[in-house]
């Protein structure tokens, strides 16, 4: 998996209290300097009172300020299983690798039974691994290593047929249908700082499943860098908890 922040919203800290400010301030916004609209904050520097204004809207719940900002993200190798729970998200845009126009006609199943186009979980290699609403516990090296065999066989064959199908003429587009839910798929995905916080809420929780939980953690050290005070806050304080983000 990789992922990467193609594109956001300059300054958006910034962008941030200007919003929040204007709903208590007599004057225009656009028209006051922002050391002006920041005055009666706390703090010594212009950064310092940046910090308490947004520190006390997330304390407050006042989320609204949050949806100005927006970033887009890359997305490379993740299962089609985990985005189908990542696009379950409202608010969020996507744009997906499409498997009508994109085929996979030149890909070796030999490849794909040693990791190539299919994700291959946890589950499938370590024999200590405990997932949810697993029906037993830990297994032996030799079930291990069985599970993980029937894994790799069943997704290189399911590669190996979609390759028969399109020798003999049926379209990507129907072919790709016997493919593994595990194929790799890239996505774009564009969101505001406040959907982000919420999608942090739901799919970095302990109990979210291993891979979106994983991808949702790359997206927020990204979102640290962008977006410093607001997530520094966020991992410190609202991490793993139901913030009632949701728009």
């Amino acid at each position: 998996m990789d992922v990467q922040l193609l594109e956001s919203t300059a300054d958006p800290e910034r962008l941030i209290c200007q919003a929040a400010r204007n709903d208590y301030m007599e004057e225009y916004v656009a028209d006051t300097p922002f050391e002006e609209a920041m005055a009666s904050m706390g703090g010594d520097s212009l950064e310092d009172k940046q910090e308490t204004l947004i520190h006390h809207l997330l304390d407050h719940g006042h989320f609204g300020p949050f949806e100005h900002p927006h970033a887009t993200f890359a997305v490379k190798g993740i299962s089609r299983s985990c985005m189908a729970q990542l696009t379950r998200h409202r608010h969020v845009s996507f744009d997906v690798q499409s498997m009508r126009y994109v085929s996979f006609d030149d890909v070796d199943p030999d490849d794909v039974h040693d990791g190539e186009m299919v994700v291959v979980p946890p589950s499938a290699t370590d024999p200590d691994w405990v997932g949810r609403n697993q029906q037993s516990g830990q297994v032996d090296e030799e079930t291990a290593a069985e599970r993980e065999e029937l894994y790799r066989e069943t997704i290189a064959n399911s590669f190996d047929a979609y390759q028969e199908l399109l020798e003999k003429g049926m379209p990507p587009e129907d072919a790709r249908y016997v493919l593994p839910i595990g194929t790799k798929v890239n996505l774009v995905m564009s969101m505001n700082a406040r959907m982000l916080m919420h999608v942090a809420d739901m799919r970095a929780a302990a109990d979210a499943q291993w891979e979106i939980r994983d991808m949702t953690e790359r997206v927020l050290d990204l979102a640290a860098q962008w977006c410093p005070i607001t997530f520094e806050y966020y991992d410190e304080e609202m991490h793993n908890r139901k913030n009632r983000l949701a728009p």
